[in-house]
């Protein structure tokens, strides 16, 4: 719920009224969007990966 209220800025009285299942597509839609404006990463970049 955390990943829908960030990035379409909804509170607890909005999603506590979807069932689970349409939470869950809320959900893959919010990643979705946040990956488009802010690029997916890798689990090899980011800074934390040492040669």
């Amino acid at each position: 719920m955390a990943d829908i209220a960030m990035v379409f800025h909804w509170g607890p009285e909005q999603m506590n009224a979807m069932p689970l299942a349409e939470l869950m597509e809320w959900r893959e839609r919010a990643r979705e969007r946040w990956e488009l404006q802010h690029g997916a990463r890798s689990k090899t970049t980011g800074g934390t990966a040492r040669a």
